[in-house]
């Protein structure tokens, strides 16, 4: 079975054969190409062309994070899975301001909902639902994103009654984080970003059309998209279980002046609780079966997909448990 690699130290990516080998100060070890699925890279990482070439064959992206743990960039192998009809409706859905609102509409109300279910797992009122009736008197995506921003305000401000004193967020800060809560957040956030775009890499859907986040260059603001409904899932709660549970400590943060950032252990073990919960199974209510956390972000894309050929009106995705 595939699995991400997250490459944790500066190293060299080779190859031999059909294998990879990254080489750090330890020694080398083998990555069979086989059983990646993704690269995780928060190191200074070299790589030879045949490295490259062999990745590109097997369609395996590699995302790059700096040193603070913020994502910088993704090698994004060449599209396979192609479709011209698609991309046409992508863009026919984006340039279409009736089509695009819609689409941008459901991104901010299945994020918002799923900021409830987190709250309402913690017993907390909360009056995410007042805010999000405003939705229905939008009619610009600037709107939708004042009320989306609005709703997050919120839901940050809820979030502390959640998080033992010490760990408060006491408002959102980003670059630099100015607290442990949102190291953690900065940090969880990037990771969800990258999990998103792999995603969307194995469907037909092009990364850089989006709906609720503007379109820009050197950007993959679908996954933006995407990754605004998985957040409270994939990130937010993983926060609350490692803090109340006290695998997080303040030892497993650096701090400055002026920021505080996650340390190398720290990222090691955000990264380790992060993939075991990606590979967590539920029972789909619809499929009637087991999907694991990822393959929930891989369908999420195939209901967009449907959507946009007509087949289908997107629902965006809220968990139930």
């Amino acid at each position: 079975m595939k699995k991400n690699y997250y490459l944790m130290s500066d190293g060299i990516l080779k190859r031999k054969e059909n294998t990879l080998y990254f080489h750090n100060k330890d020694g080398k070890k083998p990555i069979p190409i086989s059983k990646i699925y993704s690269i995780y890279s928060y190191g200074s990482l070299s790589f030879s062309s045949q490295a490259v070439h062999l990745l590109a064959k097997e369609g395996v992206p590699i995302h790059f994070f700096n040193y603070y743990g913020f994502y910088d960039g993704s090698f994004y192998p060449r599209e396979t899975l192609l479709s011209g009809d698609l991309l046409i409706k992508q863009a026919e859905n984006y340039l279409d301001h009736e089509k695009r609102i819609l689409i941008a509409g459901k991104f901010v109300e299945g994020a918002a909902h799923n900021m409830q279910k987190v709250l309402s797992y913690y017993k907390i009122e909360n009056g995410i639902g007042e805010i999000l009736n405003d939705l229905g008197s939008c009619r610009e995506i600037t709107e939708f994103m004042n009320v989306e921003g609005r709703i997050r305000a919120h839901y940050y401000e809820k979030m502390d009654l959640i998080l033992p004193d010490g760990y408060k967020m006491e408002g959102r800060s980003r670059r630099p984080p100015e607290n442990m809560i949102n190291a953690l957040m900065s940090f969880g956030n990037s990771l969800i970003y990258s999990t998103v775009l792999t995603e969307i890499y194995n469907t037909q859907l092009n990364p850089t059309i989006s709906y609720l986040h503007e379109p820009s260059e050197r950007r993959y603001s679908l996954a933006l998209d995407l990754s605004e409904i998985f957040k409270p899932i994939l990130v937010d709660r993983l926060i609350f279980y490692l803090i109340n549970k006290k695998m997080l400590q303040e030892k497993d943060f650096e701090r400055d002046l002026n920021y505080c950032l996650l340390n190398d252990q720290g990222r090691k073990k955000f990264i380790k609780e992060y993939d075991e919960r990606l590979k967590k199974t539920i029972k789909h209510r619809k499929l009637n079966r087991k999907v694991s956390y990822r393959r929930l972000i891989r369908l999420e894309a195939y209901k967009l997909i449907k959507h946009l050929i007509g087949t289908e009106e997107y629902k965006p995705f809220v968990m139930w448990w």
